[in-house]
């Protein structure tokens, strides 16, 4: 039984959009569900359930990190049965042709963190996205016109780190943007083979300083969610 999530069995979809911002779970619901219901306010970490396109959805707040996220997305696979999970958040963009509000789909993530090192007994697991999740979100975009990079992603432990230029050793590798949960959410996808996907939209850039304001990463980014929801229900 879930401890961090107040649903009754049967409230929460299959297909789940993962914001860290419970309020960015509450405007997503508002904005885009048919008939959405709260199914859980435990620990101010909001969760709705509502229809899209006459299929069934949830969205549900997992806070910030790699333990927050771990601990919703796991309690959602196990306790709910969710089957396709994207991720809708905010990153960091290393590159410099990218601008604030830009899509980026993360077809893997690096981490700096050692929670897969000690998952798998000192060695490194490379965590994926669901190449099927991505390929529709690609489609969709396209279709909408809306300009999606596709990349690789750092999921770190850290937010506000001592050295102002670590960004630049993973650049150089090809690393397009810095987050903080990719890489969880893929791994525990796939001890479950369940499908995941994170849509990203560049809020800050490490690379100019610019940086978006709270509003705008609240409700702004709309582009990612609505690439999450026609890859989310795409047949």
């Amino acid at each position: 039984m879930s401890i961090h999530i107040g649903a009754k069995p049967g409230e929460i979809g299959e297909v789940v959009l993962l914001p860290g911002d419970p309020l960015r779970a509450e405007f997503v619901a508002q904005t885009y569900l048919q008939d959405p219901v709260c199914h859980s306010r435990v620990r101010g970490m909001l969760g709705y359930t509502g229809t899209y396109n006459g299929t069934k959805v949830s969205v549900q707040g997992t806070g910030m990190g790699i333990p927050s996220v771990s601990i919703y997305v796991h309690e959602l696979i196990f306790d709910y049965g969710a089957r396709r999970l994207l991720r809708i958040g905010t990153c960091g963009a290393l590159r410099g042709d990218m601008a604030l509000g830009d899509v980026i789909l993360a077809q893997a993530a690096c981490t700096d963190s050692s929670v897969n090192k000690l998952r798998f007994g000192g060695c490194d697991f490379a965590p994926t996205a669901s190449f099927d999740l991505l390929l529709k979100a690609h489609d969709f975009a396209r279709r909408k016109g809306i300009r999606a990079h596709v990349g690789t992603v750092l999921t770190s432990d850290t937010f506000y780190g001592d050295d102002p230029d670590f960004w630049k050793l993973w650049e150089r590798y090809g690393v397009v943007a810095a987050e903080m949960e990719t890489a969880a959410l893929y791994t525990i996808a796939a001890s479950r083979r369940v499908d995941a996907l994170s849509i990203l939209t560049v809020s800050d850039s490490l690379v100019s300083g610019a940086s978006a304001t709270t509003e705008q990463r609240q409700k702004g980014y709309t582009a990612m969610m609505e690439i999450a929801l026609g890859a989310g229900t795409a047949p």
